[in-house]
């Protein structure tokens, strides 16, 4: 279980160390991408059942990651909104090329149960 939050800023630097390794985190952004492309041609498209597979494609690459590499359990159970929240802006420090200073940060922060720490910026 999660720590308890009181705000999103709170929560964010923890939802970033729960994401250090680069593998956790480009399941991510991929599902983020499909997820996000998913919905705007659902949309495009009116084809309303795609809307459907946002959460099959977003949370399947997310858990991905957290169960196969990073070995912890989803924040998503706890804190669904801010997770949502934080994944996007996880995602834009990544297209920005800010994710490396911001995981150093969350790092010094909140620690890591994981012996590999911070690879890399992906």
């Amino acid at each position: 279980m999660a720590p308890k939050f009181e705000s999103f800023s709170e929560f964010f630097p923890y939802y970033l160390a729960e994401h250090s390794l680069p593998v956790c985190r480009g399941l991510h952004y991929a599902g983020t991408t499909l997820a996000t492309a998913t919905v705007l041609y659902a949309l495009y498209s009116q084809t309303w059942w795609m809307l459907l597979l946002f959460p099959v494609i977003g949370y399947g690459f997310a858990w991905v990651g957290h169960y196969g590499f990073e070995k912890n359990r989803p924040a998503t159970f706890d804190y669904a909104w801010w997770s949502l929240m934080g994944d996007y802006k996880m995602y834009s420090l990544w297209a920005t090329g800010k994710i490396g200073p911001a995981m150093e940060e969350a790092m010094e922060k909140h620690g890591r149960r994981n012996s590999k720490g911070v690879e890399g910026a992906l």
